[in-house]
């Protein structure tokens, strides 16, 4: 099917209403949570996703918003929260959402050998996937999901048929457009007959999405970092309660400029520490001015630029995200250095694509950590921003900090100070902020131009691109070996228990000739 223009897309959101309005609300309004019939009347974006993923079919649509708000109001959807829920369901840690997929989506983890069947209990366990899809819903409200059966170590007792029909009856007939992809991670093969029933509750569309893993190739559509040590991934998060654990990027928004005072005795004190380096450094030649080598006068132009390194941020930005309002330069990570190294600053570009000025705002997990200079500004039609992030204080960067850049059009006419910002962004509607997720990389050496005398030749350095690339090369050659000596290991095993058979047949044979010449 075409895609829908702007204009027939109104028109059929319109319709949507005024139908809805007309037909179904007249005899059923008993039947509906008025939130809901209310949120449909205001929010375009929620009509679009029953549309879409009716394939913009109004009568399928509508069917569709009669048969999820006739649910929401069975499971008291609305008001659902943590106190109403039984406390061993959250205890369990069977269900619970955490970390992103490649495409960064959320992902919605159900953990199945936490999971007993009961039907004594299935009516809470339903209510418990409701809540958290609604707690999802309402926090990132159009942004989809992908959903992780984790069935390792599963036994036939953690199957439970109808309550997986349910979670995916909750996506295919209760949340619109709400599922990317469901990844099935090492499904018993006594659970095959099972899933070919499952596969029977869904469209062609919704099998489709189904991706059988196992620990070889879950990494094509989750990163290690996401993904738990069973699965061949580096992620030590585990769930437990109480907190809920809440996404990301859900602490109050830390406008990271610093005030200042506090960004003069930064600059002071990097002067200072920048200013003994160097009269230590001259001191120490002075001292010893025979033991400066011909290495050390090529490096030291690199640092006296220093300074100038540091807030133009050493590494090259070497990828681009191309989004629909900016392209941001570096696409996926910030590269800070390790203790050793001690690189503290990092640069992000940003491009305003667009013909309007485009509002921008930097959120970090870590607010406490980092200082980004602008955090909430603006950037005019056509041109480059530099925004300079930066670790305060003796705090050191992890690969579990994360940064959100969100920006969204303003119009011509509004204004660009801090005022009109911050009105805009109290105004601007969720579905018309473009989001970018970045991740901190910590690494050993961040000086690629760094020279080193080997065999009378200068030879350039690697770089951390070679170093990286590298690293990936041998933990996949690690990888691979493993799984070489674990072949190996059970064909010893085997071949133990095959020698053992024969050493036994050869005994009971030798006992057998005994026993017959006596």
């Amino acid at each position: 099917m075409a895609e829908q223009q702007p204009a027939d897309k109104a028109a059929l959101v319109s319709e949507i209403r005024r139908r809805f309005v007309a037909e179904q609300l007249p005899g059923k309004s008993d039947k509906y949570d008025s939130r809901d019939v209310e949120r449909l009347q205001q929010d375009d974006l929620l009509v679009e996703n029953y549309l879409i993923w009716r394939h913009d079919v109004v009568d399928d649509t509508l069917k569709m918003i009669d048969e999820s708000f006739q649910w929401r109001k069975q499971y008291a959807v609305n008001d659902l929260t943590e106190s109403v829920l039984p406390k061993w369901l959250f205890d369990t840690g069977a269900l619970y959402l955490h970390g992103y997929d490649k495409e960064g989506y959320k992902l919605f983890w159900f953990r199945v050998k936490c999971h007993t069947k009961d039907p004594k209990v299935l009516s809470e366990k339903k209510k418990f996937v409701a809540f958290w899809l609604e707690h999802y819903n309402r926090r990132d409200h159009g942004k989809p999901l992908t959903v992780v059966f984790d069935m390792a170590e599963t036994g036939i007792s953690q199957i439970d048929l109808d309550f997986v029909r349910f979670i995916i009856n909750c996506f295919q007939d209760y949340y619109p457009n709400f599922l990317t992809k469901i990844v099935i991670f090492e499904m018993p093969w006594i659970m095959n007959a099972a899933f070919k029933i499952v596969k029977s509750w869904l469209g062609p569309e919704a099998v489709n999405m189904l991706k059988f893993t196992n620990k070889n190739d879950v990494q094509v559509y989750i990163n290690a970092e996401y993904l738990p040590p069973h699965m061949g991934g580096t992620d030590t998060f585990k769930f437990s309660y109480p907190p809920l654990v809440d996404d990301d990027f859900q602490t109050p928004l830390c406008e990271n400029g610093p005030i200042a005072s506090e960004d003069e005795n930064e600059n002071k004190e990097e002067m200072e520490a920048d200013s003994k380096e160097t009269t230590d450094s001259n001191e120490e030649q002075s001292l010893n001015p025979k033991k400066v080598s011909f290495v050390e006068q090529i490096s030291k132009p690199e640092e006296n630029d220093k300074t100038d390194s540091k807030a133009k941020n050493a590494r090259k930005t070497l990828t681009t995200f191309k989004g629909p309002l900016l392209h941001i330069s570096p696409a996926e990570e910030l590269y800070f250095g390790s203790k050793e190294t001690g690189e503290k600053k990092c640069l992000i570009v940003l491009t305003n694509v667009t013909k309007n000025i485009v509002a921008f705002k930097v959120r970090t997990t870590a607010p406490e950590k980092y200082r980004v200079k602008p955090s909430n500004s603006s950037c005019e039609p056509g041109t480059s921003l530099d925004i300079v992030v930066s670790l305060h204080g003796g705090f050191l960067a992890s690969l579990h900090d994360r940064f959100l850049i969100m920006a969204a059009e303003m119009d011509q006419a509004s204004g660009a100070g801090a005022s009109e910002l911050a009105q805009f962004w109290k105004e601007v509607p969720r579905n018309k902020v473009m989001e970018h997720r970045l991740r901190c990389h910590v690494v050993e050496n961040s000086k690629p131009s760094t020279l080193t005398l080997k065999e009378n030749s200068f030879i350039p350095a690697k770089t951390n691109e070679d170093l990286h690339l590298q690293l990936t090369q041998l933990l996949q050659v690690n990888k691979r070996l493993q799984e070489q000596i674990d072949c190996c290991i059970w064909f010893q095993q085997i071949t133990v228990v095959l020698a053992l058979l024969l050493v036994a047949m050869a005994a009971f044979s030798f006992y057998l000739l005994h026993t017959q010449q006596s």
